[in-house]
């Protein structure tokens, strides 16, 4: 069973920035893909930012140029800067990992994000 410890959301202003944090149990080599999904109200899960230790970093249309995803190999932790937040990134935050064994798929609980003013 995979564990998750995300942080970091919270209550932003637009043009304002969040760090999100995910600490991953074992070691993040045990994954092919970890990364970062999101759901807004009546919205389905949608890929935020995912790192593959053998390909590139791939982000959503939407935030990139915005955010930027990056691992911490020590401490198992994937983490996301949002930078220039808009309204419309307002959803649950998932922290995702795929294992690379059999390529099962763990989520996290999820972390609130509200951009408003």
């Amino acid at each position: 069973q995979v564990q998750f410890v995300e942080s970091g959301g919270g209550l932003v202003q637009p043009g304002e920035s969040l760090l999100l944090s995910c600490t991953i149990s074992g070691s993040i080599w045990r994954y092919n893909a970890v990364g970062w999904f999101r759901q807004a109200p009546g919205n389905q899960r949608e890929m935020v930012a995912m790192v593959f230790p053998t390909g590139p970093t791939k982000y959503a249309d939407g935030v990139k140029g915005r955010c930027t995803i990056f691992t911490d190999i020590e401490m198992n932790t994937v983490r996301l800067q949002m930078n220039s937040l808009k309204p419309e990134d307002t959803a649950v935050y998932y922290c995702y990992a795929r294992e690379s064994q059999d390529g099962s798929e763990y989520w996290g609980q999820g972390t609130q994000v509200t951009v408003s003013s």
